[in-house]
Parts: C-alpha cells; structure tokens; sequence
C-alpha cells in the first residue's frame, strides 16, 4: 500500500489537538487601522475547527491522528 499525501495546504492551517484541530483566524495581517477593534479583538485567538468540518480535514490530514 503506498502512502499517502497531506494535503499541504491543510497542513500548514490546522493543527491536531486532543480535542480535535486548531487553527488562526484570517483577516489579521494588514490593514488593521479599517478594521473594527471588535473584529481584531475575535481574530487575536486560536479556535476550534467545527464539528461539521472535522472529518473533511482528517481526510486531508491523514497522519495527524
């Protein structure tokens, strides 16, 4: 059986936690002085991926478990 691919993009957005997988929120490089202090303060953090989205991203991700 040959091995796999990540997919590499994937790879370098989300990261496997034991909860499930990690990743950073966009639009906080640049042009922060347009943007509200309510959407840069939601933006400082790591979140969660949904649910919904988990499995999507084990498929890309197929060694991260």
């Amino acid at each position: 059986m040959p091995k796999l691919k990540s997919n590499r993009g994937a790879a370098k957005r989300f990261l496997k936690t034991a909860s499930g997988f990690k990743f950073r929120r966009a639009n906080r490089n640049h042009i922060l002085t347009s943007k509200s202090h309510k959407i840069k303060r939601q933006r400082r953090a790591n979140t969660m991926v949904d649910c919904t989205d988990v499995q999507r991203i084990e498929q890309m991700l197929p060694y991260s478990s």
